[in-house]
């Protein structure tokens, strides 16, 4: 595994917009290092970015990594089994998480869940429940790859004291969400269902939805 890197997990799926995080990346890459007055930083260098996942857009993605020539900082590990994800969320730096759309995006929680600060789109239902911007975390527009890019660079030069302070925000706002709140949460969008008997379907869903997502 890579020394320090960016974390995302995800099917390789359109709405995953991993391309762009791909793009936003190549530029990471390409600016990382330098400071707006052309003086290099003294770190150790760009961060690699682990990309966990399969899925149809795999050759798409594997095209993007070759165009960018970004072999040997990309890496590509395949669908990994649930058992084995903690150690990559646990060696990682920060996590990422480029969806376009996204009700939820529970591989947040995950990640929190192990004390990574978060970047994450800013079209992801988690969002306000989840990410405190500057805090654990930032949220970006998905649409914009310059955007995605600058957050890289800015987070991957915060000092280590930073990051540590974001790990440990991240665990404070995730442990609230518990199997005692779901249930409760559960009860109450069952009572708000059974109070309007005639709602739709689709209402109902988003009923049950916001009930879920707010504790």
């Amino acid at each position: 595994m890579p020394e320090k890197y960016f974390l995302a997990s995800a099917r390789f799926v359109s709405k995953k917009n991993l391309p762009a995080l791909i793009r936003a990346y190549a530029r990471y890459r390409k600016l990382t290092g330098n400071r707006d007055d052309g003086q290099r930083t003294t770190d150790n260098g760009p961060w690699d970015l682990v990309l966990l996942g399969d899925g149809p857009l795999k050759a798409d993605i594997c095209r993007l990594i070759s165009d960018f020539r970004l072999h040997g900082h990309v890496h590509l590990r395949g669908f990994i089994q649930y058992r084995d994800l903690p150690t990559y969320y646990a060696l990682a730096d920060v996590f990422v998480h480029a969806s376009t759309t996204e009700q939820w995006g529970l591989v947040v929680n995950e990640a929190m869940a192990t004390g990574l600060p978060v970047i994450v789109s800013n079209r992801c239902g988690c969002v306000p429940d989840l990410v405190a911007e500057g805090k654990n975390g930032f949220t970006f527009n998905p649409e914009s790859v310059e955007n995605l890019g600058k957050l890289m660079i800015d987070v991957s030069r915060l000092s280590d004291r930073r990051l540590e302070e974001m790990r440990a925000e991240s665990l404070r706002i995730v442990a609230g969400f518990t199997p005692t709140h779901f249930a409760i949460a559960a009860q109450r969008a069952i009572d708000v269902a059974k109070a309007a008997p005639t709602c739709r379907a689709t209402l109902f869903s988003s009923l049950l939805l916001k009930a879920l997502i707010h504790r």
